[in-house]
């Protein structure tokens, strides 16, 4: 609570008379001058803090971060303000917070404007305690806010002695000799019994590869393919439930479901999963721990007194699909009256040897239902069901018929010319083709039966149907979106549909390809190749609240990472793809990524963490990959367009290598590391003395044989001197009118060219490109029916890559744009360049970023050009307005140069600059 105006009135009074001059003014004008002021500054600040988050999360249950950083966004209805001070209470109840009384952590008065990624330093945290915390803050002119509505976080197991729960499996099983029976799902229960009333209770659970989880015949919480993947042998992920609600006083169970995941993969692949280190049965540890109102505690730890039995669930793969029986379904096996006496005792196992550690990122969840817009027969029996877009996910089925009926439900994104299915291209390197992307429903025959798998997940757009008793409707079938669940922060639209339309596709193909780890495909591979997250980061950046699933994810990196300090190119790996797949572009990810977040986020601590294995990947490269500063290694510009001449690798290679000795040499700065700020930067520019040493051709004047992609290259990672740039924009220029305002760029190249072209005034020959709708380009996917983004410019592989969908960054710095600043981080200073291009009549762009909302939108009219900005409290923006003169600039009104928080900068070209405060703006600039 806020201290009363009676106590802080009586404070103020107090302090003023033992002020030497007090009795000379306060009779007199001075002294009613003093009151005057006093009364104004009692009044209640113009800011508020809201949205507080610890670790980028909302009131998280189960972390182990011991010094966890807690963030607020600050609310204001006033212009130019900012916050100047700030106290955090941290309380071990609701009740001590109630009353102001921060037992963990009371930070006082601290004179600062920070108000992200504040670490705790109260007393030491310890596992299962409840941290209750709010903060209030101090504006501009020294007013106080109310505090905040309380948040909180609560700590998980931090031992490894906090757990006395053991890893449990079912019997023994040779899943060579007998794979049908090594594939059934298995089911466990336990039974307790509770004699006092209850306060709180939770659960800690891991069950590999994923499980689902139920108290009392219902299931707990509402996560699918839980927990997310990880290395297992270095890293296993636990999740924390608050299950107050679902016991009770008497007789209870607790009961879990087990799949295969990736803890045990069958299949055959081209990844070879089926050979991971890991590999074995699925697993369970389960602790229950329930605290009673007394303060005594009762533990139910999973170990050899759990029943287990195989369930209904015979046959689940991760990229095959889900088999499953209702006939030999156990009713009531999750209930208190089931009878469990014929259920076999849980095998204790030595389970996986990788460390526990807390799930710190949103769970995968069912984000929407789809109903299909149409359902077709091409052939008598065979039923195809139209989603009406390309999803990742799965199909709920509705059916009632004879008991044992069998239906078979294929996932696919394309269909041969005779209206079936068609999965040739997305089932490539599986060998067993006929079960790729295939569930089937046994039914129980009672009444009407709806199901959908657990364990499993595919990429679709089409469903085709055998097997089904009758004739199916659209009622039957439905499309469930599935994927980790990111909160959207971005929003982008246009007057050019086309771009909206790409926008829409890039959204869908991001999602649909994050469940736990970002991923190329949600089909045919589900692997996290690094090249892909390296291209689509900054995306998921401004579009989502997605750094704390990348920051889960750069820890997968680091468990990748030998001593040695290679790669792999695929993140998680059973150990493929450290001979074939890594090097550059997609080694650059690891820190990119990191860089990415610190950039967006203003998280310096991702840097710290990685730092070193950021050096031993760089060391790695210098003395086992680079001759003479040259690295020929890699995969290049993939999917470059065919028939085009592809940028040598050697060239996209060697521009990532300065890429990221650069960065670290920035990294190494900012963390105060002098010597290897040294050290980075002279490799540096030794590197980029050696690319253009042999790369750049003096008679042609031109890089990497005049590709399209490694002149973007040498001019988005700046390895083209000042006195060549001009000659090597030239030569991109011409290379791009020779194909006809096309590009002829893979992935990297693509990202790099968008890039180039704008950060060189050409961002009308960017858009001009990106607005093309014919071959090749996002423009003819689109025009061919594309609702997700494709893997080649032809369409002849996969439908849902993300590779391509670094357009969707482009469209937010450079039509809407909105930009970060080149020296402060996590948009402290905001830069607003907006791009008024022929052909758009408006554009808006918006980013709830870590201070809050970031909006630019603007439109032009035959007089004038509009401008409509917000900027967070805490922050500024440099706003470019399109204007001869800044006296041709208003705002509200006035001249804007005069208008409260705006402040004239310099002329820019054709644009003046401002330099605007917190609040919402409208500027408007005589044509």
């Amino acid at each position: 609570m806020r201290p009363t105006l009676f106590k802080m009135t009586l404070e103020r009074v107090k302090g003023v008379a033992q002020m030497s001059f007090c009795k000379s003014v306060f009779t007199g004008f001075f002294g009613l001058l003093l009151v005057l002021t006093f009364l104004a500054n009692t009044g209640r600040a113009a800011v508020e803090p809201v949205k507080l988050k610890c670790e980028y999360l909302c009131d998280p249950v189960g972390i182990d971060t011991t010094c966890p950083r807690l963030s607020w966004v600050l609310r204001s209805d006033e212009r130019a303000q900012k916050q100047s001070a700030y106290q955090l209470l941290v309380a071990s109840s609701e009740e001590r917070l109630q009353s102001d009384e921060g037992d963990l952590w009371d930070t006082g008065k601290v004179v600062s404007d920070k108000s992200i990624h504040v670490p705790y330093k109260g007393r030491e945290l310890k596992s299962r305690m409840r941290c209750h915390w709010k903060v209030r803050v101090w504006d501009k002119n020294g007013k106080i806010s109310d505090y905040s509505q309380p948040a909180l976080w609560e700590m998980g197991l931090i031992s490894t002695k906090d757990w006395q729960a053991r890893w449990i499996s079912g019997p023994s099983l040779d899943w060579d000799k007998d794979p049908g029976k090594t594939q059934s799902s298995p089911l466990f229960r336990k039974m307790f019994t509770l004699r006092k009333p209850v306060r709180r209770a939770r659960a800690y659970i891991s069950g590999l590869g994923y499980y689902e989880l139920y108290l009392n015949g219902k299931k707990v919480g509402d996560n699918v393919l839980d927990p997310a993947f990880t290395r297992y042998d270095k890293r296993v992920l636990y999740v924390t439930y608050d299950i107050t609600k679902a016991v009770a006083e008497g007789d209870n169970v607790v009961g879990a479901m087990l799949g295969n995941g990736w803890y045990n993969v069958k299949s055959r692949a081209a990844w070879g999963f089926d050979k991971a280190p890991w590999r074995a049965q699925p697993t369970l540890i389960c602790q229950v721990e329930v605290e009673f109102v007394d303060g005594s505690m009762k533990v139910i730890a999973s170990d050899s007194s759990w029943k287990v039995v195989s369930g209904p669930i015979r046959f689940d793969n991760i990229r095959l699909g889900e088999v499953y029986d209702a006939r030999m379904e156990q009713a009531g096996w999750n209930g208190t009256q089931y009878n469990d006496h014929s259920w076999n005792a849980a095998r204790v196992v030595d389970g996986p040897s990788g460390k526990l550690a807390a799930q710190m990122l949103q769970p995968i969840r069912v984000i929407e239902t789809l109903e299909p817009v149409k359902v077709s027969e091409p052939q008598k029996g065979t039923y195809v069901f139209d989603m009406g877009q390309n999803i990742a996910g799965w199909a709920q089925l509705t059916v009632s018929g004879p008991r044992g009926t069998r239906v078979v439900m294929k996932y696919g994104e394309r269909l041969y010319d005779n209206g079936t299915l068609d999965l040739r291209d997305v089932s490539a390197f599986v060998e067993d083709k006929e079960l790729f992307q295939t569930d089937a429903y046994i039914l129980s025959g009672e009444g009407t039966e709806v199901w959908e798998p657990r364990f499993t997940y595919h990429g679709f757009r089409y469903v085709q149907v055998t097997g089904f008793p009758g004739k199916p409707g659209v009622q039957n079938l439905s499309g469930r979106v599935v994927h980790t669940a990111l909160e959207p922060v971005g929003h982008f639209e246009c007057s050019n549909n086309l771009f909206n339309n790409i926008q829409r596709c890039t959204l869908r193909s991001f999602v649909g390809n994050f469940h736990g780890y970002p991923t190329d495909c949600p089909h045919r591979e589900k692997n996290g190749w690094t090249d892909d997250a390296h291209i689509a980061v900054e995306v998921g950046l401004y579009n989502y609240d997605s750094a704390a699933a990348y920051t889960k994810w750069l820890k997968d990196i680091k468990d990748e990472q030998p001593q040695s300090g290679e790669l792999p190119g695929i993140i998680p790996t059973g150990g493929w793809g450290y001979t074939w797949g890594n090097g550059y572009p997609g080694d650059l990810a690891y820190i990119w990524v990191a860089w990415s977040i610190y950039r967006y986020c203003g998280d310096r601590r991702v840097l710290e963490e990685h730092y070193e294995a950021f050096k031993r990947h760089l060391g790695f490269i210098t003395g086992n990959q680079a001759t003479d500063g040259i690295v020929s290694y890699g995969l290049g510009d993939w999917n470059s367009v065919k028939g085009s001449t592809p940028t040598p690798a050697p060239v996209i290679s060697t521009g990532c290598y300065y890429r990221e000795a650069f960065l670290l040499s920035k990294i190494a700065e900012l963390l105060g590391k002098d010597d290897d700020v040294q050290l980075y930067s002279q490799l540096a520019t030794e590197i980029k003395q050696a690319f253009d040493k042999k790369f750049f051709n003096p008679e042609t004047s031109v890089y990497a044989d005049g590709t399209q992609g490694g002149l973007s290259l040498a001019l988005h990672y700046g390895l083209v001197e000042p006195e060549k740039k001009r000659g090597t924009m030239k030569a991109l220029l011409a290379s791009i009118e020779n194909s006809k305002y096309h590009l002829t760029t893979g992935i990297t190249g693509t990202m790099c060219l968008l890039n180039a072209m704008t950060d060189n005034s050409q961002i009308g020959l960017a858009y001009r490109i990106a607005n093309q709708k014919t071959f090749p380009g996002w423009g003819y996917w689109i025009d061919q029916g594309a609702t997700t983004l494709w893997e080649q410019w032809d369409g002849t592989e996969s439908r849902n890559h993300i590779m391509f969908g670094y357009i969707s960054a482009w469209f937010y710095k450079a039509i809407g744009g909105i930009n970060l600043d080149r020296k402060e981080a996590g948009f402290k200073k905001i830069v607003i360049r907006p791009f008024g291009a022929n052909g758009l009549a408006w554009a808006r762009a918006e980013h709830r970023s870590m201070y809050g909302l970031i909006r630019s939108a603007w439109q032009k009219k035959p007089d004038n050009f509009i401008l409509e900005v917000t900027t967070p409290v805490n922050t500024t923006a440099i706003v470019h307005i399109p204007a001869k003169t800044a006296r041709a600039v208003t705002e509200g009104g006035m001249l804007a140069e005069k208008s409260l928080g705006v402040s004239f900068l310099r002329m820019d070209g054709e644009a003046a600059v401002f330099v605007v405060e917190s609040g919402d703006y409208s500027f408007v600039s005589r044509q």
